[in-house]
């Protein structure tokens, strides 16, 4: 039997807000990783991996939007499809719905948490 709609789209949100913990937990490495390299400053490599820490910080705080984007994008279809299934057949489990509204509070703690 394939997984409902309400499965798929509360899979969905809790891989982005996994995916968007993973980015903010790969910025304290990147900006730690920083940090050690300002203090032992030294050797003819440290102001080229210094820019190329600082390069990759950068392009993981600009992914952080567009993961925003997405958790917003999906927390809306999944709450969509709780709301159609209210009104349709109802082939969703009380544990399914349980999950989906599980997957809708972790999805806008994490929009709390990056605003």
């Amino acid at each position: 039997m394939a997984p409902s709609q309400v499965v798929i789209a509360t899979k969905s949100v809790q891989r982005l807000v996994k995916e968007e913990a993973s980015y903010h937990k790969e910025l304290e490495n990147q900006e730690g990783r920083i940090k050690k390299l300002l203090a032992n400053f030294e050797g003819e490599n440290a102001e080229f991996e210094l820019r190329q820490e600082r390069q990759a910080l950068q392009e993981t705080k600009n992914v952080l939007p567009t993961v925003r984007e997405k958790i917003k994008a999906a927390l809306q279809k999944l709450e969509d499809q709780l709301e159609s299934s209210k009104e349709g057949d109802g082939e969703e489990s009380t544990e399914e719905i349980t999950k989906a509204k599980e997957a809708i509070a972790d999805g806008k703690k994490a929009l709390r948490e990056i605003s």
